[in-house]
């Protein structure tokens, strides 16, 4: 069940239903569970008939008397009447039976064999209709025809299912993931819940059971359903599910007052299916980033398997999310730069050693242009970057000896080596800077478009924040509210564009796929949070009252800080790709000579640890808009004398 169509629209699920429609969709529910019941209850009155007939057939030996045809005929319609009796007070029409289990299977004993004894002792007691062999084995050979019906080869399958003292569980999802979890609690022996309903969206599921525990209303119910069996938890079994679904159901579990747990997104579990290791609670990700991402595999895959791939920042956030990706395409070498070992280390072992590490500091020229001669990467992800914003404002030249200076020894690196594909990693920063972290990043795209070889395929790719990176507001909220608050934020006004570190990478990874010239590519981050409202949401969570136990206070704008951020200028001519998600713009490129002088008059402040110098250059050089690129003059002047590419 997805939550979003493939055009990004709102799921129908997703709108809150009046009575009406309520009303409606109970009735039509019910409609629909009576007309497959119907035709269950059809199949076997034709079954009861079948079995009887043949084994009156193998009685006779194929050779019935006319007499006893007559009996049968007055029998056959009891015989049928009480066999859908029986399974109609056992329950054997309702339940899901493509995810039916030993309890469904215990039914059908149940009832076949209450309704053999109950025809034998009407023959024996009554009339002999029939002959007593035939009332006994054509009750036997019905209730075997009923299970191969409903099971077919699962009829076997199956462990006795144990009881649980563990919390009640009301499950939001009976598609294959919310079933799957059922069969694999079943076959457990110390299952670690009960699970005692489920709600889903399609209404030919509403009132069918599956493994014995009733499907009890749609996603609009999951306040009533969970009151009505008294839930202690509940669990979002949607992989699919986008961050709105995922707060829908969140909001239905704080009405309730229990915990919400879910099953992982579909970017966490890449191929495999959700099991219940997997389970975990509900994270910050999960209400912001869960969103629905189509990835082109094949297009990908063509572009990294078999290739020499090589990652900087292989460590950090983005980076190790990079590796973990790149891995999966097949590519024939994967070499993990990065400058921090720690790092480093864990990036490898995530990925098990499928990689070589590098330990390198892409500042160092020398270094990085024999490691290149080395290893001879095909294509290249430029991740390693400085990027705390006010950090950054205290030491502008060491955001520009590694976002530019570093970027341009990869640039001199990857263009001896003929590096035909190479990605930076750009932010929404970059779009009329504020801040040194921002100004280096837009330096650092003009660095790389200004430096594309005629026949290589480079590009930047730009995106907001991303949930859960080192340093970033998310971690930040979580250690304060952890220390009793308060949490501090610089603006009520203030909002960002927030996407999941797997989504953003995979969206990288598409551009990549998707570039043909040197071009800068925007992620589609969905709408802007506000960061107090994210705030909000992290206190309560956490299980916290805001104002009341957690306390949140405003502390001020900091230098180089915006109140929003915006991932592209008019100027830019942003245009649709063939992904609905990546957007391609054509930012204004200096010059390779000209991008060139400016690098050389910033290595040359950044050489003396001239901060001040450095700043000014750095926010002069990318304060300017449209199709002008500002020079440097051999005394740091900026003139404008910009062109084209």
């Amino acid at each position: 069940m997805a939550a979003v169509n493939g055009a990004g629209r709102e799921h129908p699920a997703l709108r809150p239903r009046s009575r009406g429609q309520q009303l409606w969709a109970t009735v039509a529910s019910r409609s629909i569970t009576g007309v497959a019941d119907v035709a269950l209850l059809l199949l076997d009155a034709v079954l009861v008939l079948t079995a009887y007939t043949l084994m009156l057939a193998v009685r006779y030996e194929l050779a019935v008397p006319t007499g006893v045809w007559e009996g049968f005929v007055r029998f056959i319609p009891v015989a049928v009447v009480v066999h859908l009796g029986a399974n109609r007070l056992g329950g054997l029409y309702g339940p899901v039976w493509k995810h039916a289990s030993i309890l469904e299977a215990k039914r059908i004993l149940l009832t076949g064999g209450s309704a053999t004894v109950v025809l034998t002792t009407f023959v024996v007691a009554w009339e002999r209709f029939v002959p007593l062999s035939v009332a006994m084995t054509g009750g036997l050979v019905a209730m075997g025809l009923f299970g191969v019906l409903r099971f077919q080869s699962r009829l076997f399958a199956f462990r006795r299912r144990e009881r649980t003292e563990g919390p009640q569980v009301l499950v939001v999802g009976a598609g294959s993931s919310g079933s799957g979890l059922l069969r694999e609690l079943s076959r457990s022996r110390t299952p670690s819940m009960q699970v005692v309903a489920l709600v889903d969206d399609d209404l030919r599921k509403v009132g069918r059971w599956i493994a014995d525990v009733p499907i009890a209303g749609t996603l609009d119910d999951i306040v009533e359903v969970g009151q009505r069996y008294s839930v202690d938890q509940v669990l979002l079994a949607i992989p699919t599910a986008d961050s709105a679904l995922v707060r829908r159901v969140a909001d239905a579990a704080a009405q309730l007052e229990v915990q919400l747990r879910v099953v992982p997104s579909v970017t966490e579990l890449m191929h495999s299916a959700p099991q219940l290791r997997d389970v975990r609670d509900l994270s910050i990700d999960d209400l912001l980033g869960r969103q629905p991402v189509s990835t082109d595999l094949d297009g990908v895959r063509r572009m990294v398997k078999g290739k020499r791939v090589l990652v900087t920042g292989g460590g950090g956030s983005i980076g190790s999310e990079i590796v973990r990706q790149v891995v999966e395409y097949e590519p024939s070498a994967l070499i993990v730069l990065d400058r921090d070992e720690t790092h480093l280390f864990d990036a490898m072992a995530a990925i098990q050693g499928r990689g070589t590490p590098v330990l390198l500091d892409i500042r160092d020229l020398g270094r990085l242009r024999r490691s290149f001669r080395e290893h001879r990467p095909e294509i290249v992800f430029h991740a390693a970057a400085n990027k705390h914003v006010p950090l950054l404002e205290d030491h502008p030249s060491e955001a520009a000896a590694t976002n530019v200076l570093g970027t341009a020894n990869l640039v001199t690196a990857a263009r001896e080596a003929g590096v035909g594909h190479f990605v930076l990693i750009s932010t929404d920063k970059a779009v009329r800077p504020r801040s040194v972290m921002g100004a280096s990043k837009r330096l650092a795209e003009q660095v790389v478009l200004s430096g594309t070889p005629e026949d290589a395929t480079w590009c930047a790719v730009r995106f907001g924040n991303v949930l859960g990176s080192r340093g970033s507001v998310v971690p930040t909220f979580m250690r304060q509210i952890s220390e009793g608050g308060p949490v501090t934020l610089t603006h009520p006004d203030m909002t960002r564009f927030f996407m999941s570190i797997p989504e953003a990478v995979q969206l990288v990874l598409q551009a990549a796929a998707l570039a043909d010239d040197h071009e800068v590519f925007m992620l589609d981050m969905g709408e802007p949070v506000r960061i107090i409202d994210l705030a909000r949401r992290m206190i309560s969570l956490a299980g916290h009252r805001v104002g009341v136990d957690i306390d949140i206070e405003v502390t001020g704008l900091r230098p180089g800080e915006k109140l929003s951020e915006e991932l592209h200028t008019e100027e830019e001519h942003p245009e649709p790709t063939d992904h609905s998600k990546v957007i391609r713009l054509h930012p204004p490129v200096g010059e390779n000579g000209s991008v060139a002088a400016l690098v050389r008059q910033l290595e040359t402040r950044v050489d003396v640890r001239d901060d001040d110098a450095v700043r000014a250059l750095l926010l002069a050089t990318s304060a300017v808009d449209g199709d002008d690129t500002a020079e440097l003059s051999g005394d740091g002047d900026v003139s404008r004398a910009g062109s084209r590419r």
